[in-house]
Formats: C-alpha cells, sequence, structure tokens
C-alpha cells in the first residue's frame, strides 16, 4: 500500500480514544498532497492544499508508511531530514500517538 492510499484510510488505524476535543487540520506533502481535517474527533482526508493548516509534513512517501508503521523514529526522521514540519510540533507528537501501529501492519 502506497502513502496516498494508506492516508485515505487513516479512520481504519487511528485510534479514536482521546481526540474528541481535537480541531487541527493536518496538510501532507507526499506523491500526491492530501489533507486530513479532524473535528471533534472526527476524520475526514481531502486532495490538494488545505488553506491554513495547522500542520505541514513533507515526507517521501515510503517514509510515511514506515513511520506509521513504526519503523521510522520520528525524532531521527527529522534529524537527518527525512521529515519536515512545520507549524504546531505539538501536533505532530499527538498525531503519532493516536496511529495504531498494529493495525498499520496489518492494513499494509
Amino acid at each position: 500500500m502506497n502513502a496516498p492510499e494508506l492516508i485515505r484510510r487513516l479512520d481504519e488505524v487511528v485510534k479514536k480514544e482521546g481526540a474528541e476535543d481535537m480541531n487541527a487540520i493536518i496538510q501532507y506533502q507526499i506523491s500526491e498532497p492530501l489533507y486530513q481535517v479532524i473535528q471533534n474527533g472526527e476524520l475526514s482526508i481531502h486532495e490538494g492544499q488545505a488553506e491554513a493548516p495547522n500542520l505541514t509534513i513533507t515526507i517521501a512517501d515510503d517514509d510515511l508508511v514506515n513511520l506509521f508503521k513504526g519503523q521510522l523514529n520520528p525524532m531521527m526522521g527529522v534529524m537527518n531530514g527525512k521529515i519536515k514540519l512545520k507549524g504546531d510540533m505539538m501536533l505532530a507528537q499527538k498525531l503519532l500517538g493516536f496511529i495504531d501501529k498494529d493495525k498499520v501492519n496489518k492494513l499494509v
């Protein structure tokens, strides 16, 4: 499964617990730009560029898949330039906490 497909299926791998009060827009700069809208814990995925994302993640497709699978350390990815973040860094940290790596590994 490639990165755009995985992003489109995020609702299948995201832990909803704890995200009920979350409101954010996350832009994924991958081979096919997509953005994620989280509103009161509900998740939707859209194609293209968000007007005012809270966080923009620029990453290669394979690296995104490995990040969500738990095979790419996020701190090392940022330090070695594989992951570029712009915006709310705390949101980036929270986002990874909501990804169920076991479900990602079963999906891909």
